[in-house]
């Protein structure tokens, strides 16, 4: 494809992928069960600064937040959600859409649930460009899940991840249920079952064990993000959500 000017001549980025087996006894998982791995090589990035979402005119780098502060960024807004006084949504929506047309710089990544009841923006406070999202049922850390989240990191340079569970979530229940399924919604099953055998078929202790694995899954399957961890870029983390209360604790 041609490109007319320079505005649209952005950074382009390639990447290959290498896949295979690991073993993780810790968790039950076995060079047959485990997920295959995905390996992100970022040749370029777009250089700028994010949009402020307070301060919609003023620009920063987000990216220069260090692991611990983007974590401390995630709770401080749900603090913020959980008392009904949410400060993103008074931002130039205007202004955010057009600086984050050419780049993006998320401070923070996120693997929900696929639950509606979940929205990872709104339960952090945040808005446009800010928030890199991947959402599954169960929250669980599929190989296109961990491929997406080694391009935040990797590219996009994210400083945490949050593996992030919830309150009464559909798909641990019915992993703990077992029962018959349609379609292929028992795909979720393998990937929950430690989580299942170690919560003794309690649904709430399975969810926040769940998040645990997942994350811990994250930082030993994948190269690039156990690397970035390894360099102090990176931090990974598990969270429980609350529905009753909007409160996400930390695991």
């Amino acid at each position: 494809m041609h490109h007319g000017n320079h505005r649209e001549r952005a950074a382009r980025l390639a990447c290959g992928c290498a896949s295979g087996a690991f073993t993780c006894a810790a968790h039950g998982l076995t060079p047959s069960s485990a997920l295959p791995r995905r390996r992100l090589l970022a040749l370029g990035v777009a250089a700028g600064f994010a949009a402020s979402p307070l301060v919609p005119r003023t620009a920063r780098a987000q990216t220069t937040l260090k692991p611990d502060e983007a974590l401390k960024r995630l709770m401080d807004g749900n603090a913020r959600y959980a008392a009904s006084n949410l400060e993103s949504f008074k931002a130039d929506l205007d202004i955010l859409r057009a600086r984050t047309v050419d780049k993006q710089e998320p401070f923070a990544a996120v693997l929900s649930c696929a639950d509606s009841r979940v929205p990872p923006e709104m339960v952090f406070d945040l808005s446009i460009g800010q928030l890199f999202v991947t959402r599954v049922a169960g929250n669980v850390a599929t190989t296109e899940v961990i491929a997406s989240l080694e391009y935040g990191a990797a590219v996009l340079g994210t400083r945490a991840i949050m593996v992030l569970a919830h309150q009464a979530c559909g798909a641990v229940k019915a992993a703990v249920g077992g029962k018959a399924v349609p379609g292929q919604i028992s795909a979720l099953y393998a990937p929950l079952q430690a989580a299942v055998d170690q919560g003794h078929h309690d649904y709430e202790a399975t969810a926040k064990l769940n998040a645990k694995i997942q994350a811990q899954l994250l930082s030993t399957a994948s190269p690039v993000l156990a690397d970035a961890i390894a360099k102090g870029d990176l931090k990974i983390v598990a969270g429980y959500y609350a529905l009753d209360t909007g409160k996400v604790e930390l695991l």
